[in-house]
């Protein structure tokens, strides 16, 4: 019972507090999330068979997104494509993806949303929200990847040809993290097929089905659904475990 209160209840208020007053450990949470997931969708799929079933569609969700397009043209250096979408990678910190996507907020404005991604695991290494896809929130993403990475690693970044990833500051920043920089094709979202799945499900899975007033609220979801994607979310490609348990289970030794 108290697992599901907190599952209503943390796209409103902060999962730690929810915790907190309920008395109920994270492990515990997380553990029960697992054990309901497999119900829990047979549940969803029978429901959404039989409205099929009927003729009825699904109307609750709310549209917020469209293609967000950083693309403007070469600014600065464009790197190669390392990757040749060849997502193969199997031991966590060899290949990462990022992106930016945005969402349009019930108050008439656009969020978006930088991330970084894990090829081989899927954990979602950063993911920040703010009201502009400028510099900083590049290098705020950045920021948090180095709180991931540890000494000898020398990670491929992927991402698009978005001005933001031909700056030569970021560039500069890549290089001083050990971090080898490939990019897509021009206009190929199949070069970064990864993180543009991992887009797809936190909008479908999440974002799109709440009204999301402000970047508050945007940021609250996006927080809440990563800590899920990361801990509770299991995976069949992934032996059915999360990201995180596939990463500690890899990097073992």
């Amino acid at each position: 019972k108290s697992t599901g209160i907190v599952t209503s209840l943390r796209s409103q208020y902060d999962l730690k507090e929810l915790l907190k007053s309920l008395r109920l450990p994270r492990a515990t949470y997380y553990d029960r999330l697992k054990r309901n997931r497999k119900a829990d969708k047979y549940a969803e799929e029978t429901i959404r068979r039989l409205m099929s079933d009927m003729g009825l569609k699904v109307t609750i969700y709310s549209k917020h997104t469209s293609k967000y397009h950083s693309y403007k043209g070469r600014g600065g250096k464009v790197a190669p494509n390392i990757l040749k979408q060849q997502f193969d990678a199997k031991r966590p910190f060899t290949v990462l993806h990022t992106d930016v996507t945005q969402v349009r907020l019930y108050n008439g404005e656009w969020g978006y949303i930088s991330s970084i991604t894990d090829e081989a695991s899927r954990e979602v290494l950063a993911a920040i929200v703010s009201a502009s896809p400028n510099t900083t929130l590049i290098q705020s993403t950045l920021d948090e990847l180095q709180h991931h990475l540890k000494a000898g690693l020398r990670p491929i970044l992927h991402s698009d040809q978005g001005w933001q990833y031909q700056m030569p500051a970021y560039q500069q920043r890549l290089e001083d993290m050990n971090i080898v920089q490939s990019m897509s094709r021009k206009g190929n979202c199949h070069d970064n097929a990864p993180i543009e799945s991992f887009f797809n499900l936190m909008k479908r899975e999440c974002l799109n089905r709440y009204r999301i007033d402000d970047l508050t609220s945007l940021r609250k979801l996006v927080d809440g659904y990563v800590d899920w994607f990361n801990n509770a979310r299991v995976s069949r490609t992934q032996n059915g475990l999360t990201p995180v348990e596939y990463r500690e289970q890899t990097m073992i030794g």
